[in-house]
């Protein structure tokens, strides 16, 4: 009898798993590889993927097609977390950020910001 498998639900852990698919892809040869093709053209070159791939999800947004928001986001955050990997910043860096500004006002963090320049 053959026995069902189940694979996990998705959730957010998904990207710490990307992270370190990324990080171990980084020292692939950029002949196989995207990412390490990616990283070996530097920070400049994976931020304007980063901005084309930012410019999909708008459209996809305004043009309220959520199959490709959905497609355009999860490219959206491949190439930042590339980009993040390129800097030297590893994912829990801001995921710690993220969790510092969890349940202050968005107008609060920015008053805040203006109050240290």
């Amino acid at each position: 009898m053959k026995t069902k498998t189940t694979a996990k639900a998705p959730d957010a852990r998904v990207l710490d798993r990307l992270a370190a698919t990324i990080k171990t892809r980084a020292r692939a040869r950029p002949e196989t590889s995207y990412t390490a093709l990616l990283l070996s053209k530097g920070a400049r070159h994976i931020a304007k993927k980063l901005g084309e791939e930012s410019a999909e999800a708008i459209v996809e947004a305004v043009a309220r097609d959520r199959t490709g928001l959905v497609r355009e986001s999860a490219d959206v955050l491949y190439h930042l977390l590339v980009l993040w990997a390129e800097a030297g910043i590893a994912p829990g860096r801001v995921w710690a950020e993220l969790a510092r500004r969890e349940g202050v006002s968005g107008i609060e963090e920015k008053r805040r910001r203006r109050a240290k320049r």
